[in-house]
């Protein structure tokens, strides 16, 4: 995927008005590099852990009948760890040092996260075609080992 260089500029751009900011890492929800700007952070890693809890705390937003997640923020003895939607197929993530001032991160966040969503075009699924036979059902929703019955549990 060829990355537009006004995402690589937004996120440069980033790291200048947040000096505290340790990396930055856009991923589609399914925990792909879309580009990063990411120094001593395997951005890999982090788009891929970013996107699991996405995932988990859109249940989060759901479950308690909250309307779609727009960001989530993880508080560490180190630092911080924001992630905010862009659009409904990618996230931007932040690392922070614990020394930055999290209101300025997420104004700053929220304004680049307008800007990349203008100008970010993930390429989306191809359109069914009926001469096609469909590819196979998706996965059935698991259901938590606490809530089986204990001769299915093993117990």
């Amino acid at each position: 995927m060829t990355v537009d260089p006004a995402v690589l500029k937004e996120l440069g751009n980033l790291r200048t008005r947040l000096p505290e900011l340790s990396g930055s890492v856009l991923a589609t929800t399914d925990g792909m590099v879309v580009a990063h700007d990411a120094h001593g952070i395997e951005p890999d890693s982090i788009a891929a852990l970013a996107a699991a809890h996405l995932a988990l705390a859109r249940r989060f937003a759901h479950a308690v009948n909250h309307g779609d997640l727009r960001e989530s923020v993880v508080e560490c003895d180190g630092g911080y760890i924001t992630s905010y939607t862009a659009g409904p197929n990618a996230l931007l993530t932040l690392v922070t040092t614990r020394n930055a001032n999290l209101a300025m991160v997420h104004l700053e966040a929220r304004r680049a996260v307008r800007r990349l969503v203008k100008s970010l075009v993930l390429q989306a699924p191809a359109p069914a075609r009926p001469d096609i036979p469909s590819q196979a059902a998706p996965l059935a929703r698991r259901t938590p080992m606490a809530t089986l019955q204990s001769t299915i549990r093993g117990r």
